[in-house]
């Protein structure tokens, strides 16, 4: 797997070995000019640290149709669109499971691709909203972040998602953790564990 332009307000936070999620109901690096709906939103991030160089973990990460392969709850990568010879423009179905006894279906449009640091997508579907990819190199390592701001448009979503926000929550950590430990295992290389002081609510 947008923000409203008001000021966010307090966000909750987790930790894991991955890194930490945020959820509130802003966030600023959300395109305002995406749809405004009246649902919930969410805003998350997650931290990673791989002990791989960033043009490794680039090609990984930008080698979407593999997901599957390594990330256990990809459960399909579908091309409806190449996009140009850079691949923006490229849309792609992605079909999700969780924890959770669900899944989730959206097509993502690549909006921005800047090689090795910055891919950017825009999702429309059963999840609406922006998807960043940031990577920067940390000497031989590569630190990467993912930030995710989305609504949900599953009807049940939407009513119980005051209730079951802390839920919703627990179960995209341990979706992106698993992506995390994926890609480490897929390069073979070292997760490396990201210290509590090393984040920060942007």
């Amino acid at each position: 797997m947008e923000a409203a332009p008001h000021r966010p307000g307090v966000a909750k936070t987790r930790s894991s070995n991955c890194g930490t999620l945020l959820l509130g109901d802003s966030a600023p690096f959300f395109d305002e000019s995406l749809p405004n709906m009246a649902t919930k939103r969410y805003s998350l991030i997650t931290r990673w640290h791989l002990e791989a160089p960033i043009e490794r973990v680039w090609e990984a990460l930008i080698a979407v149709e593999e997901w599957p392969r390594w990330w256990r709850f990809v459960q399909a990568v579908v091309e409806l669109n190449k996009g140009d010879e850079e691949g923006v423009g490229a849309v792609r179905r992605y079909t999700w499971s969780s924890r959770l006894p669900y899944r989730l279906s959206f097509d993502m449009r690549t909006t921005a691709l800047e090689r090795p640091r910055l891919l950017e997508g825009v999702a429309v579907g059963e999840l609406t909203g922006v998807g960043r990819w940031r990577l920067s190199p940390m000497g031989a390592t590569t630190h990467v972040q993912y930030e995710w701001v989305v609504t949900t448009a599953k009807r049940w979503m939407n009513l119980l998602g005051p209730l079951l926000e802390p839920v919703f929550r627990w179960n995209h950590d341990q979706v992106m953790a698993e992506g995390g430990r994926g890609l480490a295992r897929h390069l073979g290389v070292r997760l490396i564990p990201i210290e509590d002081s090393s984040n920060r609510h942007r």
